[in-house]
């Protein structure tokens, strides 16, 4: 491993974050001499973001933990049209006023993880519409456009991906990486900032913004990307049965976020735990090191730390005792997912309705291959029904899946 001299990229490098950078040794001796302000960019497309965006999150916490300036970048702008980049179709456009509720609702996410104010290492949360609305179409093409290269352009894997496929690229969606380029350009000119951080996919939007910023203003800026994430089963991180693991618990009760993590993979353990805690290195590596049974204290405490930070101490107890109650006493709690039903509800759609199932038939094969438990006991019949007399009934797929049906 290489040695670096910057807090910075030591931690980045000692936790596992680093995948691509550009010029790291001149990036290493900025870091060691004064406040880097680096940027993230993400798209509103939805209220909330998830579990696959949360590297990046903690990417900017690394950032100010080691003393610099993260800046959180909203693509008002850019978010009207999508990012292209590895993506099979086009996404579907978004109104202005969806992008702009996504935003607040994104926005309380990061104050969880990162302070924002008025201080040098403070983070700042800035929208690229404030640029990009106002940007005229001939000056830009003329000012911004001569600087990039159309067959460089077709070059890039996220372009060649979809034109290898035969799949439609929109003229709109040719232009994303051409304004993400310009939003390191116009952020290096507000904001001072000289870092763009980002997953390997945006390897080539990256580098075409410290390019343009050179060649428009002579300016040194910096990239670094982190490696794709799957899990140790080579899943995409944060894909589960149920849908996507949202980090706002309007999206995904405080019980099903902890969870998520308590089921990690022996194999990813020690990952998780450099990606996702602040526990110190030491500790993470006497964590990992657990073997046999005792791997699941680990699982309970990345589950803890990951869930304490992101929706709090208190719902990181309540989740964890919540579990405690399920799966060593058998009682139900009260943060586990739950439907509503009137005096009866088939089992196949109760599996359905608390996401343990993605449609009646996987629930009749899960029945059939005795995964499905009611109260404990599992369920050979997939025509059984669960009648509701004033108590909840604890419904389970598997080892690792449980929820309830309550009286409505």
């Amino acid at each position: 491993m290489t040695e670096f001299r910057s807090d910075l990229l030591r931690t980045l490098a000692a936790r596992g974050y680093i995948h691509q950078a550009t010029d790291a040794a001149a990036l290493d001796a900025l870091a060691a001499s004064s406040v880097v302000p680096g940027y993230i960019g993400f798209d509103p497309t939805a209220p909330s973001l998830h579990v696959g965006s949360l590297v990046q999150i903690m990417l900017l916490r690394r950032l100010q933990q080691s003393g610099h300036k993260p800046v959180v970048l909203m693509g008002g702008g850019t978010g009207k049209i999508g990012d292209p980049s590895f993506k099979d179709e086009a996404r579907k456009l978004s109104s202005e006023e969806t992008i702009a509720a996504n935003i607040a609702g994104i926005q309380r996410i990061f104050a969880r993880f990162l302070s924002f104010g008025d201080d040098p290492t403070d983070a700042v949360m800035v929208n690229n519409a404030d640029w990009l609305d106002r940007l005229e179409y001939i000056p830009f093409l003329r000012e911004v456009g001569q600087h990039f290269s159309v067959n460089r352009m077709l070059g890039f894997d996220s372009v060649k991906l979809r034109l290898d496929r035969e799949q439609s690229l929109s003229f709109l969606e040719f232009n994303y990486m051409i304004l993400q380029g310009y939003d390191f350009r116009e952020l290096a000119k507000r904001l001072g900032v000289r870092l763009q951080m980002g997953g390997s996919d945006q390897w080539g939007n990256i580098v075409n913004g410290i390019e343009l910023a050179r060649r428009m203003d002579g300016a040194e800026v910096f990239g670094v990307t982190t490696p794709l994430l799957t899990t140790a089963s080579g899943e995409k991180m944060g894909k589960t049965v149920s849908g996507a693991v949202w980090l706002h618990e309007d999206q995904l009760p405080h019980f099903d976020y902890w969870q998520f993590w308590r089921n990690t993979d022996d194999r990813d353990v020690g990952r998780f735990l450099r990606l996702f805690t602040d526990l110190p290195l030491d500790e993470i590596a006497r964590l990992e090191a657990l073997g046999g049974a005792e791997i699941n204290e680990a699982k309970k405490v990345l589950a803890n730390e990951a869930t304490a930070m992101c929706r709090g101490p208190a719902a990181a107890a309540e989740a964890a005792e919540t579990a405690r109650r399920t799966f060593e006493e058998g009682a139900s709690g009260d943060a586990l997912p739950q439907i509503a039903a009137a005096g009866s509800i088939a089992l196949v759609d109760a599996l359905v309705a608390l996401g343990f199932a993605a449609s009646k038939g996987e629930a009749r094969r899960l029945i059939k291959g005795g995964g499905a438990r009611v109260e404990g006991e599992k369920v050979a019949d997939e025509a059984a029904t669960i009648a509701l007399s004033g108590a909840p009934v604890r419904v389970s797929a598997g080892k690792k899946h449980h929820g309830l049906v309550v009286p409505s």
